[in-house]
């Protein structure tokens, strides 16, 4: 964070921060709940890799149309769940055939908004790049995660050869890899039975939700220009200097937090706890910044 402008972690609040957590706790926390449910290998993994294909949209998602009280994300969950439910997973045929309008009428979206019908668009070019990915695999999920043998990083570097998961920014001549999806849909398939010997090198799934708590708890502090710019509800772009910023701003705190705990926890343990907490009403009574992009 040495050139940062907009962003800054505050040590003391940091400090204090990881004194009063508690790593039993965090541990019992899990990415993806939903993934669990599957004792079959192959519906299991394929659940958590779809899922992660259309994991995106967060600045789409006060035009989506909710289901109940969930969450935007909550939301496109619960509608892929049900279709795993009555249909089972995607195959490759029908991966390749998705539209937008054939994604509307999975999540129950209307396509005459015209930002959802952006982002239905995207999920249509989400699952087509996934029937691709699957099909040069052999179009078992299961085995996709198995030809990685154990490696995250290797299931990392397959993943991002989907274009929408090639999650990368460009910061003052600098190119900064965050995979944020990439890296979720790894812990998920391992909190999901697919052990990874090396799980512990993936960072925290830089998003914005992660992100707010951390600056409504004090770890992160904005400038003032950029909190107004938050609370007015004025999108922060893709590839900005701010938003380049808070993310990266995110992954170092968390990595500076997990190192303070005692026993020691792993970032992508505390990035678990830190998006349920951001469910609370205090976190979600205040606007977090919202970028359109593919990649959170």
């Amino acid at each position: 964070m040495e050139y940062a402008e907009h962003v800054r972690i505050v040590d003391a609040a940091l400090e204090s921060f990881a004194a009063n957590l508690d790593a039993d706790e965090l541990r019992a926390s899990t990415t993806n709940d939903v993934s669990t449910q599957s004792t079959d290998r192959e519906s299991a993994a394929a659940f958590a890799i779809t899922i992660a294909s259309v994991n995106f949209g967060s600045g789409y998602f006060p035009e989506l149309r909710k289901r109940g009280q969930r969450s935007g994300y909550r939301t496109i969950e619960s509608f892929l769940q049900d279709r795993f439910n009555t249909y089972g997973p995607f195959s490759v045929a029908e991966l390749g055939a998705m539209d937008s309008k054939s994604c509307a009428e999975l999540f129950q979206q209307d396509l005459t908004n015209p930002h959802v019908a952006e982002l239905m668009a995207h999920f249509a070019d989400a699952f087509r790049d996934l029937g691709e990915w699957l099909d040069l695999r052999g179009g078992s999920y299961a085995g996709a995660v198995d030809a990685a043998n154990a490696q995250a990083r290797t299931l990392v570097r397959g993943l991002i050869e989907m274009p929408l998961f090639q999650d990368v920014s460009n910061y003052r001549d600098r190119v900064i890899p965050f995979f944020k999806r990439a890296q979720l849909c790894v812990a998920d398939l391992h909190v999901a039975g697919f052990p990874f010997t090396d799980i512990d090198r993936l960072t925290l799934f830089a998003d914005n939700l992660v992100a707010h708590v951390l600056r409504m708890d004090g770890v992160l502090e904005y400038t003032p220009r950029l909190v107004a710019r938050i609370e007015r509800g004025e999108l922060i772009p893709h590839g900005s200097a701010e938003e380049v910023e808070i993310r990266a701003a995110e992954v170092i705190a968390a990595e500076r937090i997990a190192g303070c705990v005692e026993p020691t926890i792993q970032p992508r343990e505390l990035d678990a706890w830190l998006w349920q907490r951001g469910g609370q009403a205090r976190y979600k009574a205040r606007p977090r910044h919202r970028t359109r992009c593919v990649y959170y």
